[in-house]
């Protein structure tokens, strides 16, 4: 916008405006009692225009003036006061006033600050056109900016105010600066002024000089001039760098303003300086040297040390044991007997605890720490206390699919796996047969120190059955026993509680068979001959065709003929075996 400016009217050397001496032009105007006054005084008084005047006089707040007019007038003294406020106002001191009007009872009507106005804005006018700067004083806040008197009032826009924005704007009230006018109308009394383009004037001229001086490694002092999640901007003097959250400190930052401030004065050091773009990448923790140089000295494995919790997650808790240095103990190395569902239940954020040293990696920067370890270990003195094969007892804390977890002491549960619980039933899940809370003995079958793991036995309370099958189910005895199940590839046949016998389909008869389903029933009674056992794989093999030919034979075929002339329907050999059993 191209500012509308007035054209000031011609002035004579004391500030009034001559008589136009024409024939014609202003005699309408001016009558002759107007014309020999002003000849009287020997002085053109014209109403509209800047005339000098001398003070003559003081009465209470007003000052008497005279313009060599033919009758002195008063100005409020606060109008020379506006101006400065601490001058004083003498008789013969001479002052610029407007002359405004002439009042109907004589006399005029003057005006200090319009006197002051009208050169203000023959200033404002050279100043822009000079692209020079005018002095102001900030007055208040207005609408979309603060009010600043440069002589005439003079608008602010907040843009225009600094280079950022300022958040404390009262603050800025009554400070005197330098401003540059962006526009102006002197129709009406508009000014637009900025001290935003005087400050990028002069960091242009620092961002110049800062590109022939700055270097990577260069360790410099700036100012923080805005803070984010991501880090810190700071103002070198003359352009901007960033420090990063992840340069500010070799310990853990959760958020920047955790440690600075806007307008901090900040020492830091030039990590990377692209000139094309004019970007800067700073470093503060790298005014330091990385503490983990000297961890492996510093904390060497087995030792104690102090540090506080500053993270938890569910795999254990992170301990700060110094600004940089950070260890995890995880959440199997907290406590020998406690098991915790997460770590918070044990310790909190900010919590300073004892650790041991376990394990120190400098290279990837981790160090594994340990807090059970300042604990005796129960597990050392597990195997003393609880030999293999002693009887113990103890209360059923928690039951699942593979077994039973028995309470042996505070820190160690034994399990007793459900292949352990009897030697002769078929469990299929041991809430069947136990219960949460019930108290029950065991038996010591194995220690695990290493793997923490105590295994016991319910059924190696009493003797294996098969440890005596051996003896009394030798090879080509014949036994007797109830049939359990029927399949497609044999019988299976109960000896006595918890041991069974199977005839495969091949040792039922001399003939073919295709199946012994239908033939044998679960219930009959059968007789067979031991064909072989093993107690170390719990089996017996049992043959009904080994006692074809004998006695046997001869008795079954007896009974079957028997039976065939009993019943009317023909019956099988299956058949006639389970009516002899019947019999019997």
């Amino acid at each position: 916008d191209k500012p509308v400016q007035e054209e000031a009217n011609p002035m004579t050397t004391n500030g009034t405006q001559p008589v136009d001496t024409g024939e014609n032009n202003g005699s309408e105007d001016m009558n002759f009692a107007e014309l020999f006054e002003q000849g009287e005084h020997n002085t053109v008084i014209t109403v509209g225009e800047v005339a000098t005047g001398t003070v003559v006089g003081m009465n209470n707040d007003l000052v008497l003036i005279d313009v060599g007019d033919k009758a002195e007038s008063y100005i409020p003294l606060s109008e020379f006061r506006h101006e400065d406020p601490d001058r004083e106002i003498n008789i013969g001191d001479q002052f610029e006033v407007f002359i405004e009007r002439r009042k109907d009872e004589g006399g005029l009507e003057l005006s200090r600050e319009k006197a002051i106005a009208i050169k203000v804005w023959d200033e404002i006018a050279k100043i822009q056109e000079e692209d020079g700067t005018i002095e102001g004083r900030i007055e208040s806040r207005v609408k979309g900016g603060m009010s600043v008197d440069v002589g005439v009032p003079a608008f602010l826009p907040y843009s225009q105010i600094d280079l950022r924005p300022v958040k404390d704007l009262d603050s800025l009230i009554g400070n005197t600066y330098d401003f540059k006018v962006l526009k102006f109308n002197r129709k009406r009394n508009n000014v637009v002024i900025s001290r935003r383009a005087i400050l990028e004037e002069e960091r242009a001229k620092l961002r110049e000089k800062m590109r022939s001086t700055l270097e990577e490694g260069q360790t410099i002092v700036g100012t923080i001039t805005n803070i984010t999640d991501y880090g810190l901007f700071i103002d070198l003097g003359g352009m901007d760098g960033l420090c990063h959250i992840t340069d500010l400190s070799w310990g853990r930052v959760s958020h920047p303003s955790k440690l600075y401030n806007v307008g901090d004065e900040i020492e830091v050091k030039v990590l990377k300086y692209d000139k094309d773009s004019d970007r800067v990448s700073l470093g503060v923790k790298q005014l330091k040297e990385d503490p983990w140089t000297k961890v492996p000295e510093k904390y060497p494995v087995g030792s104690t040390v102090t540090g506080k919790v500053v993270s938890i997650t569910d795999y254990g808790v992170f301990v700060e044991l110094e600004e940089g240095v950070e260890g995890l103990v995880h959440i199997s190395e907290m406590s020998w007997s406690k098991k915790p569902r997460h770590p918070s239940k044990m310790v909190s954020v900010g919590d300073e605890i004892e650790i041991k040293v376990l394990k120190v990696e400098a290279e990837t920067k981790r160090i594994s720490l340990g807090m059970k370890q300042l604990q005796p270990n129960p597990w050392d003195v597990v195997e003393e206390s609880y030999p293999v094969g002693s009887v113990i007892e103890g209360k059923i804390k928690n039951i699942t699919d593979f077994g039973v977890f028995i309470g042996i002491e505070e820190g160690i549960d034994g399990l007793i796996h459900v292949s352990d619980l009897s030697w002769t039933e078929r469990i299929k899940h041991p809430s069947e047969k136990y219960a949460k809370g019930e108290t029950i003995q065991a038996v010591v079958l194995k220690i695990d120190k290493d793997n923490e793991r105590f295994s016991l036995g319910v059924k190696q309370l009493e003797p294996d059955p098969w440890a005596a099958a051996v003896s009394k189910y030798p090879t080509g005895t014949i036994v007797e026993g109830t049939i359990t199940n029927v399949t497609e590839f044999g019988i299976f046949v109960q000896l006595e509680e918890g041991i069974e016998g199977l005839v495969h389909i091949s040792e039922i008869s001399k003939e073919k068979i295709q199946t012994p389903v239908g033939m044998f029933h679960v219930g009959d009674t059968l007789k067979a001959m031991v064909i072989s056992v093993s107690s170390e794989d719990r089996k017996i093999a049992l043959s009904l065709k080994a006692l074809e030919g004998g006695e046997e034979e001869a008795k079954v075929r007896e009974d079957y003929e028997k039976k065939q002339h009993a019943v009317a329907s023909p019956s099988t050999f299956g058949d006639l075996l389970k009516a002899a059993a019947d019999e019997k």
